[in-house]
């Protein structure tokens, strides 16, 4: 990364996130700001263990979601996937359909011409011909009309049984289908109940505290970074990005400040796998849809050796995902209620790195 863009990820973390000012690799991190002191309005009541226990459920309720969000996202490309094969599908049905009456059109005219002809055996046809040569050349052309007939019959035999076999994928992919809306359908369910239960429980704090709960997840994810950075992780780093992996960056980079929302693929909000799959599509590069899959089919590689542009998985489950730009630092759509913003790359649990150039 140049120094330009390192100059833009640290004055994106300071005015979006206000918590990882991520520099050069080894850059200390300044501690958040101490925990207020309860004041004498209606927060007192509120202690902050009270608030770390909210923090961790809001935590687990929004993981919840994003679980929710990958099982949406997931049916969807499936049904997109299926909608398209069954398309696909009936364009060959109609295609074989029209090729099938014009060679039973063709068949039905060789029969009517064969049955004009016939009535003599070809013994009465030799001695009754002008011309024995003639008849011999006629008869050879017969011949000819017998073995294409075959084939047309043959090809007739082997057309139809194609359609047969399209239409029995056609109702095979349209069950898939109807089985898909009915998970989309469930996991749209699940991913509203989860929301909104955080969002109720967010919305019986009072204003301080809010504050103070915002204080408790920019500490949370302060001492995430700091025993990441810790560990020493980032001295090895080979820092160079491929071209592709600068514009999925640059791409992510002027994305910051917009909406998370789930489901969302841009241009105007994003949920996490959204963004990283859009990112790589404006690099040139189409990617799987959800962070799942992101983890399943990509190519993985040792933290040690992620360059700008790498895609880092976070949680067991892969229900999180963001676009890694280099020095500690990451792009990402965090979760409802939040916009895309740069955090410390060790934030959030890793469980690996993958590459979609490789």
């Amino acid at each position: 990364m140049g120094s330009g863009k390192r100059g833009l990820v640290a004055s994106a973390v300071i005015v979006v996130c206000a918590v990882t000012v991520l520099a050069a690799p080894g850059t200390a991190f300044a501690a958040p700001t101490p925990t207020p002191s309860p004041s004498s309005s209606s927060s007192t009541a509120v202690t902050s263990k009270d608030l770390e226990e909210v923090r961790q459920k809001l935590e687990n309720l929004y993981h919840a979601a994003a679980v929710a969000t990958d099982e949406y996202n997931a049916a969807e490309e499936a049904a997109e996937k299926q909608s398209a094969e069954i398309v696909a599908l009936a364009k060959r049905i109609v295609k074989g359909q029209e090729k099938l009456a014009q060679l039973k059109k063709r068949a039905g005219d060789a029969a009517a011409a064969q049955y004009r002809s016939g009535g003599l055996p070809d013994e009465a046809k030799l001695m009754l011909s002008d011309d024995p040569q003639d008849f011999l050349d006629s008869t050879g052309r017969v011949l000819q009309g017998q073995r294409a007939t075959k084939g047309m019959l043959t090809e007739m035999t082997r057309l139809q049984e194609d359609l047969e076999l399209y239409a029995k994928d056609a109702s095979a992919q349209w069950h898939k289908l109807e089985a898909g809306r009915k998970a989309k359908a469930a996991a749209q369910k699940k991913v509203e109940k989860q929301i909104k239960a955080a969002e109720q429980l967010e919305s019986r704090l009072e204003k301080a505290e809010k504050e103070r709960l915002a204080e408790l997840e920019r500490e949370a994810a302060y001492r995430a970074q700091t025993a990441w950075l810790d560990s020493g992780i980032l001295k090895d780093l080979d820092t160079k990005a491929s071209e592709q992996g600068r514009k999925a960056v640059e791409y992510a980079t002027a994305q910051l400040g917009k909406p998370y929302e789930w489901g969302a693929e841009g241009p105007k909000t994003y949920d996490c796998s959204g963004l990283t799959s859009q990112a790589w599509a404006s690099a040139g590069s189409g990617i799987p849809r959800t962070s799942q899959e992101q983890w399943k089919q990509l190519k993985r590689i040792d933290i040690e050796d992620m360059r700008p542009g790498d895609l880092i998985i976070y949680n067991d489950d892969a229900s999180h995902v963001a676009l890694y730009v280099g020095d500690g630092a990451i792009i990402h759509a965090p979760r409802p209620g939040r916009t895309v913003t740069v955090a410390g790359a060790g934030s959030m649990p890793i469980l690996g790195v993958v590459r979609p150039d490789a």
